[in-house]
């Protein structure tokens, strides 16, 4: 028995509510298509359908395997659209949904080399920090900063990088250098939070040693391109992912203090609406984010 074939007889079924539509749309006498469907419910033992003169309904059973059927096809159809899309080139347009300062810094820049290696592909890169909705938005996939907790969303973990206490030269000959967790509470510092005005924790770690240090800032900013500025302007001293300080730390215009203590990784994981697999043109897009340069420790499968 050609279990995909027959899977996709009993979907039209349900969808269609008649074997004659089915035998229709796929080119195939009526008997034939009453002949599958018998064979379906012999191989599973479960009656999958009841026949009325109102048409075709749906068991309990045949609705539970009418919904896992429906999505494997659409896997497989994806899975195929994938290959032909390989082999013509990527064409089309690539909806993107990315972080606005991870985008800024470690994406667009690097941008001309993958268009190049795609000419028939248009990228269109939605650049926000909030949790947007992707199916209405039209998004394929999304890139978000931080462990993903929705569980409507299939979610994997790309790449991972070391998050540092940071500040600038100026800042540290002016103020001095933290020499423990705790001293951080007698520094300026500048936080960044969704919620001003919301203290925040750490955990530090050496070794076994364990510190949890809770600060409040006099500058919280809402958005990490205002927490980059203000530890630029040596504003104070920053707890951020090396992501968002790569340029500067390279240049040493800004120095990470604390170097023996680690705090825990920043993530940066792919977002894709529950039950999709990324397409050939989300695919190549997601191989080219995990091979730019600073992106960081690609986690272990």
């Amino acid at each position: 028995m050609d279990r995909l074939g027959v899977m996709e007889v009993f979907v039209l079924a349900v969808e269609t509510g008649s074997f004659s539509a089915v035998a229709r749309r796929l080119g195939m006498g009526q008997p034939t298509v009453s002949r599958l469907i018998a064979q379906l419910e012999a191989h599973l033992g479960s009656r999958l359908l009841l026949r009325s003169t109102r048409g075709l309904a749906p068991t309990e059973a045949g609705e539970a395997y009418y919904l896992r059927a429906r999505e494997i096809l659409a896997q497989v159809n994806e899975a195929d659209a994938m290959v032909q899309q390989c082999r013509a080139g990527l064409s089309g347009r690539l909806r993107v949904s990315a972080p606005v300062t991870f985008a800024r810094l470690h994406i667009i820049p690097h941008l001309a080399g993958f268009l190049a290696a795609h000419p028939g592909l248009d990228l269109e890169i939605l650049l926000d920090d909030g949790n947007v909705d992707l199916i209405s938005a039209g998004i394929e996939v999304a890139l978000r900063i931080g462990k993903q907790a929705d569980s409507s969303l299939v979610a994997r973990c790309l790449a991972r990088s070391d998050v540092r206490v940071l500040a600038t030269p100026a800042y540290l000959a002016a103020k001095g250098e933290p020499e423990t967790p705790q001293a951080l509470q007698q520094h300026d510092l500048v936080l960044y939070s969704p919620r001003p005005g919301v203290g925040q924790q750490w955990r530090f770690r050496r070794g076994v040693e364990e510190k949890v240090v809770s600060g409040e800032g006099r500058l919280t900013v809402s958005a990490a391109e205002g927490m980059r500025a203000a530890v630029l302007a040596g504003l104070g001293l920053g707890i951020a992912s090396e992501w968002m300080f790569a340029p500067e730390l390279a240049r040493g215009e800004v120095v990470a203090v604390l170097p023996e203590w680690q705090l825990p990784m920043q993530e940066l994981w792919t977002l894709l609406p529950a039950g999709r697999q990324p397409g050939a043109k989300a695919s190549a897009f997601l191989a080219f984010v995990t091979g730019l340069p600073g992106v960081g420790h690609t986690p272990a499968e």
